[in-house]
This record gives structure tokens, C-alpha cells and sequence, in this order.
């Protein structure tokens, strides 16, 4: 929420305690009974999900790499995984070159007038054909 909301939602707040006092019995024991009856149907935290929680917490607030085997069995899968990730963009730029220049290729082979290079519905289908080739 923004300060704005939260603003909002104070003034609403102090507008209803107001005219507390000016409600009749009957509704305030009403709005009492309902206000019993969302706090019974709230979800309680289970003590099992507060443990976890506090177990989680330990083990982040001590967490450290002890020794210099500790940084390198980090180090070692990051650099294993940036290895991986270039490789395959490499093989993925070398496909993607290969299929345009088989493209080009055939644009090039073709007996074609050189007035179809001018032609706009020509680039449009050049340009399409490049598209489904990437």
C-alpha cells in the first residue's frame, strides 16, 4: 500500500470512532459477534510452519562459505553453467548464420530481373523469408 492508501484508510478509520458511541447496543453487539466470528475462521500459524521459519532464519543469518574448498565448490558450477549458456548461444548464432546464408544463396542463384530487387512486395517477401528462417 501506498501512502496514499494507507492515509486513506486512516481517515476512514477515525470517521467511523467518531460516531462510535452514537451506535445503538443492538448493532454493536451485532458488529462484536461478526468481529468473534473472522478472528475464529482466521488461520491460525501452525507451530510446525513458525519452526521452519525459524530454522530457515538461523541457518541464512550463519551461512558463510568457511574455506577456500567452500568457495570453489560454488565457483566451479557457476562457471560450469556461463561455459554452458556461451556455448550454446554460439551454436545457436553459427545456426542461425548458416540459414541465412543459405537464404542469400538462393536469392543469388535465381535468374532474377534486377528491377524484382526494387519492387517493395519482393523486400516484404524477402523479409518474411528471413523471418521463418530465424
Amino acid at each position: 500500500m501506498n501512502t496514499d492508501d494507507i492515509n486513506f484508510a486512516y481517515k476512514v478509520r477515525h470517521a467511523l470512532n467518531e460516531k462510535l458511541d452514537d451506535l445503538p447496543a443492538s448493532t454493536t453487539d451485532r458488529l462484536a459477534s461478526a468481529r468473534k466470528l473472522a478472528l475464529s475462521r482466521k488461520k491460525a500459524q501452525t507451530p510446525a510452519r513458525l519452526a521452519r521459519l525459524s530454522l530457515a532464519a538461523k541457518l541464512l543469518s550463519n551461512y558463510s562459505l568457511p574455506s577456500l574448498g567452500g568457495r570453489i565448490g560454488v565457483a566451479v558450477p557457476l562457471l560450469a553453467l556461463v561455459v554452458g549458456l556461451a556455448g550454446v548461444f554460439e551454436v545457436e548464432e553459427q545456426r542461425r548464420g548458416l540459414e541465412l546464408a543459405e537464404l542469400e544463396a538462393g536469392v543469388l542463384s535465381d535468374e532474377l530481373p534486377l528491377t524484382a530487387y526494387l519492387d517493395d512486395g519482393f523486400n516484404a517477401y524477402l523479409a518474411e523469408g528471413a523471418e521463418r528462417a530465424q
